[in-house]
């Protein structure tokens, strides 16, 4: 039979008159104990009453049952110096609901790691309390409606440590994660995996993993509330009226992506956005004043946030509270809350050391933790208070969704056309009919002009029919061509305008763009650079196509005719490269008219499968193509040059160099058959996958094998470094 809670509690005073416990002194900021200056013991703390209701009670210590009061120690000022062991008196008082709470969120990690023998339990241990207010007080979410528009959102950018979020999934009441999936961390097939995953897990928003990321998504969830709300909210009917929360840890501030999204952030004034900086002080090497020094709050005060401390994180968490409240207060800046916790926290040996960083604890030290922590509880064991009190706050968050949805209805009767517009492009998430009449088509004899121009063409015909289109170029849209003509600026005091203006920050840029389609209220993004510049953001392309974002990256200067710029700037082996992503489709048009199918496959893409597409665009003018049609352009590949039975030599081209095949094919001799292939990937697709998304261009291996026979020789023409391996274009 379990023991109740009361009789643990029962339990534990009695033990704690008579027992002492021998344990080294925890490196970190002292905990609120008071040490007896004759016995070198704690003596003992009063816990005070808790107050009714989830909050209750200072100090997620005060009240430790067992050996809890046993954690006070002053962090040593330099690396080297020794742990002190001293006798600490075990006092046992009756645990409050904070205290309770945060220790389930700690050994549901610690117990995850343990059993798969692998993970990050450091993490989670130090940022239980900042987890526990927030999904337990502060957020507002409905479990059983893990899309609902108006959630708030939680990214936890230090994605290693994601037995904290899984805890605070499972804890909330999401299906997607029980007890069971916590026992599978790490595990094949698991709705757990070693980082977190949004197309696994219902109840994860982002996928984070590559440090630095997250926050950087989180920049881009709070411009998509921001936008969303300049858009639709009217008075006393503000559908989109939520916070985006992110917890992101040392090695997150120290990745230049950081820097470039969270300046963003701050020029942009995103006032619902609210970091948590885990001020732990450890990554693998070590202790980071190894190699990591400098101010984070002077640097984020710098880009222009409102910067808070909270300088005992391991215990105070009514500071935490009211950091949150001082966040909330600042509506013109967002807001970074510097945490300092203990990695680890509760660990006797292990606490504040990069062992508690990426390893198991082990079955000893568990224990040993446990004991420390006055946690009577077994291996995956949750007491029912903690249940109940998560489970109190998500249901809080339903009766929210069900006040939202009669806003909701109102909103329909008083504002009939933006209610339209919103049930399509945000909650639905369909296009409109037709929308692709809107797309230009050119003729053989309409004169040539650069794919860039094509493209300019495509997106500003696409800004007049999809109001959910927005984007922007790293300060290059007089370049790139990408600048919408019928909106303005979205900046800090026009967040309804839809050109975002990123500046020389590509990386920041694909993280940003990443987040607004991961959203989920419809928004189709872009995102421009050169082609060349792909590689400053190659993380956040990779990401894109790995977490199912619908990103739309527009480069153009795709070739080495870029000008006078030099090899600095041409792409030789770029784009073979950006082949390799898995399911990542790279187009590359050859003129007007596979430009227009270009941009219909990839808003299409974008909108109903949400996934990436990225497109290379000329610098130099290329003649218009026979046989070229947006129809054409979603095979993947089709006969610019009609043959019918080819005899020596099938050219296949892509983008400005099909021009070149075709004045090659009229100089030889014999049957020649051009091919343009704007898409390798688009062209190997499946007909099964093709007919899931659109049956009218499913293309049958039949149609393959009759435009590439396989007995006919073939030249692909490319201008690229020529890699050593051809098999890109198949077997054909």
């Amino acid at each position: 039979m379990p023991t109740t809670r009361a009789q643990r509690a029962t339990a534990a005073v009695a033990a704690g008159a008579a027992a002492t416990v021998l344990a080294p002194a925890f490196v970190g900021p002292a905990a609120p104990t008071k040490l007896n200056a004759v016995t070198s013991a704690p003596a003992p703390v009063a816990a005070s009453a808790p107050a009714s209701g989830v909050g209750a009670g200072a100090s997620i210590l005060g009240a430790g049952a067992a050996a809890l009061a046993a954690t006070a120690a002053v962090r040593p000022n330099k690396r080297c110096a020794k742990k002190d062991k001293v006798v600490r008196l075990a006092t046992a008082t009756e645990v409050d609901v904070d205290t309770e709470c945060i220790n389930a969120i700690r050994f549901l990690a610690v117990d995850a790691v343990n059993k798969a023998n692998s993970g990050h339990p450091g993490a989670p241990m130090g940022q239980a309390p900042i987890g526990y207010l927030l999904f337990a007080e502060e957020m507002q979410y409905n479990p059983e409606d893990p899309k609902w528009v108006n959630r708030d959102r939680f990214v936890l950018s230090s994605g290693h440590g994601c037995m904290l979020q899984y805890s605070l999934l499972h804890l909330a009441g999401y299906d997607s994660v029980s007890i069971d999936d916590i026992k599978q961390f790490r595990q094949w097939g698991s709705k757990t995996p070693g980082h977190p995953e949004n197309f696994e897990t219902d109840g994860i928003e982002v996928t984070t993993g590559p440090l630095g990321m997250g926050i950087s998504n989180a920049v881009g969830l709070a411009a998509a509330e921001a936008h969303l709300a300049a858009v639709y909210n009217k008075p006393g009917m503000e559908l989109i009226d939520h916070y985006t929360y992110t917890i992101a840890g040392d090695g997150c501030m120290q990745e230049g992506i950081s820097h470039e999204a969270c300046a963003y952030a701050g020029h942009l004034g995103l006032g619902k956005l609210i970091a948590f900086y885990d001020d732990n002080g450890i990554t693998i090497d070590g202790h980071t004043d190894l190699s990591f020094t400098e101010d984070v709050g002077k640097r984020f005060e710098a880009y222009g946030w409102q910067v808070l401390e909270v300088p005992e994180g391991n215990t105070d968490v009514d500071a935490i509270r009211k950091a949150i409240k001082e966040a909330k207060a600042c509506t013109d800046k967002p807001t970074l809350i510097k945490v300092k916790t203990t990695i680890g926290f509760g660990s006797p040996n292990k606490a504040d050391s990069h062992d508690a960083h990426g390893a198991p604890l082990g079955a000893d030290e568990a224990e040993a933790t446990r004991k420390q922590l006055g946690w009577n509880y077994g291996e995956f064991e949750v007491p029912d208070q903690v249940y109940d009190t998560f489970r109190k706050h998500a249901k809080a968050g339903s009766e929210k969704q069900a006040a939202w949805n009669k806003m909701w209805k109102e909103y329909q009767e008083k504002e009939p056309e933006l209610a339209a517009q919103f049930k399509r492009a945000v909650m639905d998430r369909k296009l409109p009919d037709n929308w692709t009449d809107a797309l230009p088509k050119v003729t053989p004899e309409d004169k040539g002009k650069a794919t860039r121009l094509h493209s300019q063409d495509c997106l500003n015909a696409i800004a007049n029919v999809l109001p959910e289109f927005m984007g922007g170029s790293a300060d290059l849209a007089p370049s790139n061509m990408t600048l919408m003509k019928c909106t303005g600026d979205f900046l800090k005091d026009s967040y309804s305008e839809r050109n975002m203006r990123f500046g020389i920050r590509e990386f920041g840029m694909g993280a940003v763009s990443n987040a607004l389609s991961l959203d989920k209220t419809g928004i189709i993004p872009y995102c421009a650079t050169f082609t060349i510049f792909t590689d400053y953001m190659r993380g956040a392309i990779r990401i894109a196509a790995l977490s199912q974002a619908g990103s739309i990256f527009v480069t153009t200067h795709d070739s080495i005719a870029v000008g006078e710029d030099g090899p600095t700037h041409q792409p030789i082996e770029t784009l073979p490269s950006l082949r390799l992503i898995p399911d990542l489709t790279v187009m590359r048009p050859a003129d007007g008219n596979e430009t227009a199918g270009a941009y219909k496959y990839a808003v299409e893409r974008s909108k109903n499968e949400s996934r990436p597409t990225m497109m290379a665009f000329s610098r130099q003018a290329v003649d218009n193509l026979p046989n070229s049609s947006i129809e054409n352009t979603m095979k993947g590949a089709y006969e610019v040059i009609e043959c019918e039975k080819p005899e020596l030599i099938l050219t296949i081209g892509t983008g400005s160099e099909v021009g070149l095949c075709v004045d090659a094919a009229k100089k030889l001799d014999g049957q020649v058959r051009v091919v343009s292939m704007p898409s390798c990937e688009v062209f190997r697709a499946s007909w099964l996958w093709w007919a899931v998304v659109d049956s009218h261009v499913a293309q049958p291996d039949s149609y393959k094998s009759k435009l590439l026979p396989a007995d006919v020789p073939k030249m692909s023409v490319e201008a690229e470094a020529e890699p050593e391996d051809r098999s890109i274009f198949g077997n054909w």
